[in-house]
């Protein structure tokens, strides 16, 4: 087939005229270049869900945000008492409720004399002002977990701090004060609020003496043994079921609602103007291994500048774009319908039903432009032409954002957004628009009728070219909407992504080791009672 040559430069030059000049770059290398963009809008959609980022759990994104009044949070510990100190507390009681009677003498091997232990929930009594750090940022790693909060607490990235929990929530609540920050939001198998002060915007709501978890023993408490008893580790084992079943409430969008994030003053690592010195590293690693310790110290400074400019500016004009939602009406409006043309290209019929396949498949891309296509379009009668189709990219490509362009209130990290937006709405449609425009010159479009076809294709030609294509795009997407358990879980069975090791035999375990499977995590299907498995 002859190659299409002139279509991203056209498509470049047709741009609307609203789009930014740095918009304006050739098609071709918005999958090519720095894929920093592409997953800056990864992370927008994916803020405060537990899948995706326990799919990819080294977080690039730092926002301020608020807990409504009236939000219930929960705190296990050994009495009945408030903390006098910054404490962590959990959005579900299903992720403290293992803390409970925690710490005496230990997690496995509680106050076995106790009949009880204590469960106390908290109601905020006015909005909470928070930070929230995406990825599994509660994940106690040294493999770049905690690289965003170490950046802002210490001014680089500080890997022999990975368990001083202690010195990690003490300093950021010191940090956060001159801007009232009233907690700080982070994930690990669940979502927790590290809380500053549990006497000021909280009140206590209950302090329940509960029935303990563990069961009871008659004799008095004694040293961890080398193997948890076979009782204990058949609670403890539902206990963990049930932290995990509590995070999935908000694996998908969403996500955990109780926490509203501003997404106007947000600040992302994978901003190349505010932090070009990741570029290379991030070209050389798996979006798995992205981490920002090699980030340049001005760099580092100018994202700390950021966050404390959108702290203090609090009355900040925006443009009252309602950016999460945007988003998402592009995953919605693309996600199913490039699963489904995966699934046509990558079942091969046989030979003699190719030709209708083709037809198919031309048919759901259609489908897909249709609302972008003028009346009258036809095709050039030459076969290198395909600038006819540059209308189609260019509604395609900008519609979501055209109008946005025009606004004159646009914060810096909206601005942000934008670009990002503008650049993936952009390589969308190049490859959808492409393979359309292929289909046309072959003579598939049964609206768009010719005397005979442009080019002269073999039907699985052209079938390879376009599942070559669409599989390029899902792979540089990279969705996690399309992360599933395929075929679905029997109803005994919940889809668990693994990720940090938290039920790892031995603390000792080796964390880069590579047998383990939350390195590149993968969903499988889990029972939900017993017997249980590793998790």
């Amino acid at each position: 087939m002859p190659p299409i040559r002139t279509l991203s430069a056209v498509l470049a030059a047709t741009l609307l005229s609203g789009l930014s000049a740095a918009s304006q770059i050739p098609l071709q290398a918005a999958s090519k270049l720095d894929p920093a963009w592409k997953d800056l809008t990864l992370n927008l959609n994916s803020l405060l869900q537990h899948w995706p980022n326990t799919r990819y759990r080294n977080g690039h994104t730092i926002v301020p945000g608020t807990i409504p009044v009236g939000t219930l949070l929960y705190h296990g510990r050994p009495d009945s008492s408030l903390p006098d100190v910054p404490d962590w507390t959990a959005v579900d009681p299903e992720h403290s409720f293992p803390f409970c009677g925690s710490p005496a003498p230990g997690l496995f091997s509680p106050n076995t004399s106790a009949p009880g232990c204590w469960h106390l929930t908290l109601a905020a009594t006015r909005p909470l002002k928070v930070l929230y750090f995406d990825g599994s940022s509660a994940a106690n790693m040294k493999l770049g977990t905690l690289d965003s909060q170490d950046l802002l607490l210490w001014g680089q990235v500080r890997p022999d701090m990975w368990m001083a929990e202690r010195k990690r929530i003490e300093g950021l609540c010191a940090w956060g004060k001159e801007w009232g920050i009233d907690a700080y939001v982070r994930m690990e198998m669940d979502f927790e609020v590290m809380l500053c002060d549990f006497h000021s915007g909280v009140k206590l709501v209950s302090a329940d003496y509960l029935a303990t978890w563990w069961p009871p023993r008659a004799s008095p408490p004694a040293p961890l043994p080398p193997s948890i008893p076979e009782d204990v580790q058949r609670v403890l084992e539902a206990v963990r079921l049930e932290v995990i079943r509590g995070g999935s409430w908000h694996n998908r969008y969403p996500g955990d609602t109780r926490i509203a994030l501003d997404l106007t003053k947000l600040v992302s690592f994978y901003d190349t103007e505010l932090v070009p010195s990741l570029i290379p590293h991030r070209l050389q690693t798996d979006r798995w291994d992205h981490r920002l310790q090699n980030i340049s110290t001005n760099d580092a400074e100018a994202v700390t500048a950021r966050i404390r400019a959108v702290l203090s500016n609090e009355r900040s004009e925006s443009s009252g774009v309602d950016w999460k939602t945007l988003y998402r009406v592009v995953v919605d409006r693309y996600a199913d319908r490039l699963e489904l043309l995966q699934h046509l290209l990558h079942t091969f019929p046989p030979p003699s039903e190719l030709e209708e396949r083709a037809q198919t498949v031309h048919m759901q891309l259609r489908i897909m432009l249709a609302v972008y296509m003028p009346a009258g379009l036809s095709p050039s009668e030459n076969e290198d032409d395909s600038t006819w189709a540059a209308p189609v990219w260019q509604a395609c490509a900008t519609r979501h954002t055209s109008p946005i362009h025009d606004l004159l209130r646009l914060t810096p990290s909206e601005r942000t957004l934008l670009y990002a937006l503008d650049r993936t709405q952009r390589e969308i449609c190049r490859v959808i628009v492409k393979m359309w425009e292929q289909g046309v010159r072959a003579g598939l479009d049964i609206l768009i009728p010719s005397q005979s076809p442009i080019l002269e294709v073999d039907p699985s030609v052209i079938l390879r070219q376009w599942e070559k294509d669409t599989d390029t795009l899902v792979a540089w997407l990279d969705w996690s909407v399309w992360v599933k358990c395929r075929p679905a879980c029997d109803p005994e069975e919940m889809c668990y992504l693994p990720t940090w090791p938290y039920f790892l035999p031995r603390w000792d375990d080796p964390e880069d080791d590579p047998k383990f499977s939350w390195k590149r995590p993968q969903p499988r299907c889990v029972r939900q009672v017993a017997p249980y498995e590793r998790l």
